[in-house]
């Protein structure tokens, strides 16, 4: 038994499929059955159900708790071994929201591979909670979102100020101000958001940064029931449908116009709230005793690569 065995047995346990482990791991099934049939050999023991999908026997459930361990201490030990040779190769798990990835990874991710270009970039897009799951899982090395300044288990790190935005379409703005249009604009621009409560909204949910920010705005507005056209938890489907006129929308400035673009932002009315519409984006990454130069190095270059 060795580190290879111990990696085949646990991304099989993942997938709990032969074909899909196979390809995971870039082996044939028949090799893949090979090894874990040897593991079966060697401890005495059956691992797996044969049937589909694939089920762990007890015997299989207690070597998964060794070989996660296991895995680790391999990926672990070929870093730190990359960091003394200075020949740094492998693969750096990255994991950020659908539109703010797209908003700040691509210019990052071209300076790090300059530095880096024996590393490869593996991009997952998920939500917050589920990227901080992920890293506490060990499935990602670093992500960029709106993580809490102290996270249990994960080590955070400043990356870019976001402040959230109002966006009305113009067209929705007049159709439901009327007359009143250019009064209530200035309000707005005020500060003074009291005739909210006259329009549509497209919100983000309660576990949203965005979600929250609204949630926040429209109680200081008086408006205690928003009539909700639509909610979604993708900043990029509420741009969208605030872009289509079908409500206002709280939304990441950034990400709005990396979304949207400066022509379709012609057509929205963008107001600046103030006090309580900025946060902290960060980096987020396990808490562990070594940690892998790269990651440093990936973020010093997406620093560097906002200006």
């Amino acid at each position: 038994m060795n580190f290879s065995s111990m990696e085949y047995f646990a991304v099989l346990a993942q997938e709990l499929s032969f074909t899909r482990a196979a390809e995971r791991l870039h082996i044939t099934q028949q090799s893949l059955s090979s090894h874990i049939a040897g593991m079966e050999k060697e401890l005495g023991c059956q691992l797996i159900v044969r049937h589909v999908p694939l089920e762990l026997t007890y015997a299989g459930q207690t070597l998964l708790r060794y070989a996660a361990q296991f895995v680790k201490t391999h990926t672990d030990m070929r870093r730190e071994f990359c960091d003394i040779s200075q020949n740094q190769r492998g693969l750096l798990r990255v994991g950020a929201g659908s539109a703010r990835g797209r908003a700040v990874l691509p210019a990052a991710i071209a300076a790090f591979g300059t530095v880096c270009p024996n590393i490869a970039v593996q991009l997952t897009e998920a939500s917050n909670d589920v990227l901080r799951q992920k890293l506490l899982d060990r499935e990602l090395d670093l992500a960029v979102a709106d993580f809490p300044e102290a996270a249990p288990g994960i080590r955070t790190r400043e990356f870019y100020r976001e402040e959230i935005v109002l966006l009305i379409a113009k067209k929705l703005f007049a159709a439901v101000c009327g007359a009143e249009a250019a009064e209530v604009r200035r309000r707005f621009r005020a500060g003074d958001l009291s005739a909210l409560g006259a329009f549509p909204f497209v919100l983000g949910g309660p576990d949203d940064v965005d979600g929250r920010v609204a949630a926040e705005f429209l109680r200081r507005a008086g408006v205690e029931r928003p009539l909700v056209r639509a909610a979604s938890h993708s900043v990029g489907m509420l741009a969208e449908l605030c872009a289509h006129g079908v409500g206002a929308c709280f939304c990441p400035n950034e990400l709005a116009e990396s979304i949207l673009g400066e022509t379709r932002l012609r057509s929205l009315l963008r107001f600046r709230l103030g006090e309580g519409a900025g946060y902290a984006v960060r980096f987020g990454y396990h808490e562990q005793a070594y940690q892998w130069s790269v990651i440093e190095t990936f973020m010093n270059c997406a620093a560097a690569a906002r200006g």
